[in-house]
């Protein structure tokens, strides 16, 4: 009766276990070699942990009133509550998209989005 539920307990830590980005292509049809030659590195991102080419923009942590002032876009991170009067944002880090954030446009915040 032990062995049964040895066996699918093992089945089960073996499958769920995080493992390590693969050699070669990765998300988004990039190789390691494509991402560092875009400025990126590859790392696991989201709840997933996908591998994915991270790559920083320039501008990172600027402030900014709207996506046209920034590489990535501006935003303000964090689950916030909806304001309506105006705010300055960052300009993103990087091309990743995970996180909860409102986007800024025209000095003033978008609804909070999560993505997972």
């Amino acid at each position: 009766m032990r062995l049964p539920l040895i066996a699918a307990l093992l089945l089960c830590l073996t499958a769920c276990a995080p493992t390590a980005p693969p050699p070669g292509p990765v998300a988004q049809g990039d190789s390691v070699e494509a991402c560092s030659a875009r400025g990126g590195q590859i790392e696991t991102v989201g709840r997933r942990g996908l591998p994915t080419c991270v790559v920083p923009y320039a501008d990172a942590g600027k402030a900014c009133t709207s996506g046209a002032q920034c590489q990535g876009g501006c935003v303000l991170e964090g689950n916030l509550e909806s304001r309506d009067e105006p705010v300055t944002g960052q300009c993103r880090r990087s091309n990743v998209q995970f996180g909860c954030y409102a986007k800024v446009e025209n000095g003033r915040a978008t609804a909070t989005i999560c993505v997972d």
